[in-house]
């Protein structure tokens, strides 16, 4: 176990390494940085003074090797639009897009988990088409425009919720409901496959001749086992949700992560644009190693691969 851990340690880091690698090559390639900051009316010597203060008449590797220790070292030096440090902005900001991932990711199991089982225990039904439709609908509609129907439907029409912003726990509800509902299929797909699978098991089956009811062969025996594989993608749905938090936040103007990231984006605020997609990299490549290690503690035979 201990090197299987290593091993997939090692290809975290590596992968870590070339996100990084990545986005800081494509954002300095993309155009003349100097002249971006400084403005389209600026001079020659205010861009030429602006490449100097910020280390752009460097080598660019000799830009990404600075930026690197800093970055290791939790410095992704001043927002140019902010006037802040951007690990400041960023701990402002991330709260909040843990505290939407973290509820969608309850929306989608609370969705996914029973709608599987009953479509597993009604396999070939009519509820067992409803649940794949309600799956296929799922992956099919886009998040950002399932959220802005919500807000049509649950804001403007029937003022039950708030449209936008995060001041209380009601406004995260319809982006939760937005992202998690795009995590659910996948999720509900699995749950209903484990089910199948262990419902035609020998020890089912076994359950059932020992006259067990329906009701705990099933709840007791069948989707403790069945949701063992659910707990892993877990992991995996949730660094998806942080990394598409960037759109739903645009569309509920929630000030987290995301939002902060379409801002910097829109004024070509580099320092804030590579601290995000490096951060939220890494917490989808640390989610995806967790969940490859719990893959691995409940089936050995992940190990040898």
């Amino acid at each position: 176990m201990l090197t299987f851990i290593v091993r997939r340690l090692l290809v975290a880091l590596s992968v870590a390494f070339t996100v990084s690698v990545v986005s800081f090559m494509l954002l300095h390639l993309s155009g003349d940085l100097a002249t971006s900051i400084a403005g389209p009316e600026a001079t020659a010597e205010q861009v030429e003074a602006i490449r100097k203060q910020f280390g752009l008449d460097q080598p660019i590797v000799m830009q990404y090797l600075h930026w690197l220790w800093d970055a290791v070292h939790f410095d992704f030096g001043r927002s140019y639009y902010f006037q802040d440090t951007v690990m400041g902005l960023v701990g402002e900001r991330l709260p909040i897009t843990l505290t939407l991932g973290g509820i969608a990711l309850a929306v989608a199991t609370l969705i996914a988990i029973p709608l599987g089982v009953l479509a597993a225990i009604k396999q070939d039904t009519w509820i067992d088409r409803l649940a794949m439709l309600i799956a296929v609908i799922g992956q099919a509609m886009p998040s950002f425009w399932f959220g802005l129907a919500l807000i049509v439907i649950f804001a403007v029409n029937l003022h039950w919720l708030p449209a936008g912003g995060n001041a209380t726990w009601q406004h995260f509800i319809l982006p939760a409901v937005a992202l998690g509902y795009y995590a659910t299929p996948a999720m509900m797909r699995l749950t209903r496959a484990g089910m199948l699978e262990v419902l035609g098991s020998d020890y089912i089956r076994t359950a059932r001749a020992k006259g067990l009811n329906e009701r705990t062969v099933i709840f007791k025996h069948a989707l403790r086992n069945a949701v063992i594989p659910v707990v892993a993608l877990m992991a995996v749905e949730l660094g998806f949700m942080l990394g598409g938090s960037v759109v739903i936040e645009s569309v509920f103007s929630l000030k987290g992560l995301g939002q902060l990231a379409w801002d910097a984006i829109a004024r070509n605020d580099y320092p804030v644009v590579q601290a995000v997609v490096l951060i939220i990299a890494v917490f989808y490549i640390a989610l995806t190693f967790l969940a490859d290690v719990i893959n691995a503690m409940l089936d050995p035979r992940l190990r040898v691969r």
